[in-house]
């Protein structure tokens, strides 16, 4: 078990922003940790890395408490990619990344070996002797990263790493989290975008008000939190009498024509493919579909919000 977050609680006056949260994580995991704004992802995250302390409950990395002369011994094997860009813009790509890596106490060949394994991966090779500031957002993002992982770290935590950046630095950033696991790297992600959790992580953690109220693969959750389901007909020529019938099928909570496409929604599970067609058979059926469970439908049937609702902030 790399970590072990049991029923942790942090409040800030009034407000409670960790309530007896639970959240574990096996060596070699890819978690992606999803939630809305204020669902408690930051603080999740600065509470377990020891940036803030909790108010109750038990944290263990590595199998030891975040405590006292541990503390820092732990941090060590830990790399972290926060919101807020960490870079000197002072200094260029290649020195921010020999910084952190002396930082860690990574020295000579073998940290220029890192630097530039970095630089080549990341796609910043072309501009190592240049300043961050004028780097694109994207560009930075990526540096970041680079800057948190020179020291080999076994547990890496990225908090929203994609966050407005362009399209091509995005796919960089995902390949580059994809590959740092299959290689060993324990990751925890955080991200506004579920396609991205979709692609990189093999394991869905959903946060609420504090705690996780979801924790599973992709397909788990997804099939787990939906609570309809929806089939659609193209058909010729459907008659009012069609949509009337269809109606009252048992378990059928919306039905809808629009030119040749009906719609039919159904509780989860009901399982009214057949008596559907069977009912329609009269007619001529042009093509047949049913929408599969996504994680964003999981997502809103848990939390009752859309996952970017309020803008990007945590």
């Amino acid at each position: 078990m790399i970590l072990s977050m049991n029923d942790v609680v942090k409040r800030y006056r009034a407000l409670t922003a960790l309530d007896h949260l639970t959240l574990n994580l096996q060596k070699g995991e890819n978690l992606g940790l999803l939630g809305p704004n204020g669902a408690g992802k930051t603080t999740a995250i600065r509470v377990l890395t020891g940036l803030t302390g909790a108010d109750a409950g038990e944290i263990r990395l590595f199998g030891k408490e975040l405590r006292g002369s541990t503390a820092t011994a732990i941090r060590k094997r830990i790399g972290l990619v926060p919101q807020d860009l960490a870079l000197y813009e002072t200094l260029s790509a290649r020195e921010n990344l020999e910084y952190f890596g002396k930082l860690y106490g990574v020295y000579g060949a073998e940290l220029n070996k890192r630097v530039d394994l970095a630089l080549e991966i990341l796609g910043l090779s072309d501009v190592a002797k240049k300043s961050p500031k004028k780097f694109s957002g994207g560009m930075k993002r990526r540096l970041n990263i680079g800057c948190a992982v020179i020291h080999k770290p076994e547990l890496l935590i990225l908090d929203e790493p994609t966050v407005g950046i362009d399209p091509q630095s995005r796919n960089h950033i995902l390949d580059f989290v994809s590959e740092i696991n299959k290689q060993g790297t324990t990751v925890l992600y955080t991200s506004h975008y579920m396609e991205e959790v979709e692609r990189v992580c093999s394991r869905v953690c959903i946060m609420d008000a504090g705690r996780v109220i979801a924790d599973g693969s992709v397909e788990e959750i997804a099939k787990s939190a939906i609570f309809e389901e929806t089939i659609t007909l193209e058909v010729k020529e459907p008659s009012p009498s069609l949509e009337e019938n269809l109606r009252k099928i048992q378990g059928v909570v919306r039905c809808s024509v629009e030119n040749r496409a009906v719609t039919i929604t159904s509780t989860a599970g009901s399982g009214n493919l057949a008596r559907i067609i069977e009912i329609a058979s009269p007619y001529v059926i042009l093509g047949v579909s049913a929408q599969r469970a996504t994680l964003e439908d999981a997502f809103l049937a848990l939390t009752g919000k859309k996952l970017r609702d309020g803008g990007e902030a945590s």
